[in-house]
């Protein structure tokens, strides 16, 4: 008996294949989520949280109904789902390893990021995920051609399992509001872990996690917002700055931010034996001038949050967790954000943000001309672009040859916002001559180019500072890193504290020497801003005044980490005159980042 002669057989078979299929493509995600582990792939989908794995089958059914039917074919479309699922699980696996969070849904705006994703996961890996999507694409164009000879009643089937789950993954993409009826599925059982996607991810499938993820709100609608609240709030806190200004001569100052790509100072971690002081040239600065940790959000990653926070004087702390990376994802959507660009502008100072690398990096071509930089010079556009030894990014010494060609023409005031890329990962191979050991667990060869990498930006900086102090205008600095490297192995991580792999270098400079030396315990990168104008003597605005009247009682924080008192706290607790500083600050981030924009009247900002 031939099966060709029985098609319900035929079909029946076809229709066993695509479940297996997709179960096991659900099976290769977990599998990728929880560290390649089979045994923690079995127990989530069949022992610990059955009912979230099944409904996350029903999400890759639509995706591959969608495959299948433009391909026309249950084989093609099989082949082509399968490569894009593999490649999606290869690079949540990846992440995980590197910055300790899964893929987001935003992530997914990065898969054109050729040069970048190529150094991230090396030639070889990159190249063969190349190579299988161009079969794939190539497979699915020839079906979607050949598909054209299928009879009219296969025709009409496509077409309709095409409409059917394109409409239902347009309804799983609301997956946040609140009638949701496949949310309200998963709230059945799942225990939704707002302050850590990587813990949500675990608890609720690789599924599960990433449509949490998906578009929503920026931030929750705190009580009592209204226009009055926001008025009553510029008034109290303009008066203040209204009155510390009436003693303040703006001498405007140029005024340079370096955000420095992993930055961080590996001594200060349990662990590790470090031989050698790649950062001698950085104290060399920090111990003359303030200085001292910076609280980062995330662990080898986030670049794009950090800076956000630095420039807008907005915490990410007060955002939904959902929203990952504002950069991509709110930014780009609005034509007004008062940042530090903003508020100079009005000063006179002209605005140039440097990034030797791609300008579409986390969209900051679009957020750049939002927040109103009138330049943005990237590696394409550098004169200078000198790179160290076999290091595929533009060295920080030829980064900052930029910013003081830059700063040379005295003019008029300069605000110059500097994102470096020397010391991005990979690290292995970047440099033949290593002048710093490391013992430990984990990569060595890794640690001690980052080593070698950080003692090359340590110096550049130090000399940059030198350069400045020769030019007739008044120069001040706020030099910080992003976040600690992802390079460090899981026993080093068991041996510190969340806030020690969260904690980086920070300094604020000033060319004439007319900082005295602080040692700050811990900030956030909002807090930069305010901190420079005050400790310049410079004129500030009502919002500066708030964030300073802020980190009198919370020096620093972000989601599930809140300095107080001298001591890292988990959950946040205030009195009540903080409590009311704190609401104050929320409603204002609310009004400008979800709001109606109140605030941006009332003077607050200028």
């Amino acid at each position: 008996m031939k099966i060709n002669s029985h098609p319900y057989l035929k079909i029946a078979l076809k229709g066993i294949a695509i479940v297996l299929l997709i179960i096991f493509s659900n099976l290769y995600l977990q599998w990728c989520q929880n560290n390649l582990s089979v045994e923690l792939a079995l127990k989530f989908a069949f022992s610990w949280h059955t009912a979230k794995f099944f409904l996350a089958c029903g999400v890759l059914l639509l995706v591959y109904g969608v495959f299948a039917s433009l391909a026309g074919s249950v084989l093609i479309g099989g082949i082509f789902y399968s490569v894009v699922i593999g490649i999606l699980g290869y690079a949540n696996h990846t992440k995980m390893v590197y910055r300790q969070e899964p893929i987001y849904p935003d992530d997914l705006k990065m898969v054109t990021q050729f040069d970048l994703l190529r150094t991230m996961i090396g030639n070889g890996a990159f190249f063969l995920a190349i190579l299988f999507a161009l079969a794939a694409i190539g497979a699915i164009g020839w079906s979607i051609y050949r598909s054209r000879k299928l009879n009219r009643r296969l025709q009409v089937m496509r077409g309709a399992v095409l409409v059917v789950c394109s409409l239902g993954l347009v309804y799983v993409s609301h997956f946040n509001d609140s009638n949701n009826l496949l949310r309200k599925a998963y709230n059945q059982t799942a225990l939704w872990i707002p302050y850590s996607q990587k813990m949500n991810y675990y608890n609720t499938g690789f599924i599960g996690g990433f449509l949490y993820n998906l578009r929503v709100d920026a931030m929750t609608k705190p009580e009592g917002y209204s226009k009055e609240a926001i008025q009553a709030i510029a008034d109290t806190y303009n008066a203040q700055a209204a009155e510390k200004n009436q003693d303040r001569e703006s001498e405007a100052p140029n005024i340079v931010y370096v955000m420095s790509e992993s930055f961080s100072d590996p001594s200060h971690l349990n662990g590790l034996s470090i031989t050698g002081d790649p950062l001698k040239d950085y104290y060399h600065v920090a111990d003359q001038t303030i200085s001292g940790k910076m609280l980062s959000q995330n662990y080898g990653g986030g670049t794009a949050n950090i800076e956000f926070e630095a420039l807008t004087g907005f915490a990410m702390g007060l955002l939904n967790p959902q929203m990952t990376t504002p950069y991509t994802m709110l930014v780009p959507k609005l034509t007004q954000l008062p940042s530090l660009v903003s508020f100079l502008e009005q000063s006179g100072y002209t605005a140039t943000a440097i990034h030797p690398y791609d300008t579409s990096m986390y969209k900051r071509k679009d957020v750049y001309g939002v927040m109103g930089f009138e330049q943005f010079i990237d590696q394409d556009t550098m004169t200078y672009t000198d790179k160290i030894e076999n290091n595929p990014y533009i060295s920080d010494e030829a980064a900052y040859k930029e910013v003081l060609a830059l700063l040379e023409n005295d003019q008029q005031p300069q605000f110059v916002h500097l994102v470096t890329m020397q010391t991005h990962m990979p690290y292995a191979g970047k440099y033949d001559t290593l002048n710093y050991q490391a013992s430990g667990p984990g990569n060595m060869a890794s640690l001690e180019n980052y080593l070698q990498d950080i003692s090359y930006s340590s110096t550049a900086l130090k000399n940059f500072v030198a350069e400045l102090e020769q030019l007739d205008r008044r120069t001040l600095v706020v030099f910080w890193g992003d976040h600690l490297p992802g390079i460090y192995a899981d026993e080093i991580k068991d041996q510190n504290e969340t806030a020690a792999l969260h904690e980086t270098e920070f300094l604020m400079v000033d060319s004439q020497g007319n900082f005295a030396p602080e040692d700050v315990p811990v900030t956030s990168p909002f807090y930069f801003a305010p901190n420079l104008l005050e400790a310049s003597d410079q004129p500030t605005s009502g919002f500066y005044q708030l964030l300073l009247a802020l980190q009198d009682e919370l020096p620093a924080f972000e989601q599930g980490q809140y300095y107080q008192e001298g001591q890292w706290q988990t959950t946040l607790a205030l009195d009540q005159e903080a409590q009311e500083i704190y609401d104050a600050y929320s409603l204002i981030q609310y009004d400008v980042l979800q709001g109606e924009q109140y605030s941006l009247t009332t003077g607050l900002f200028d």
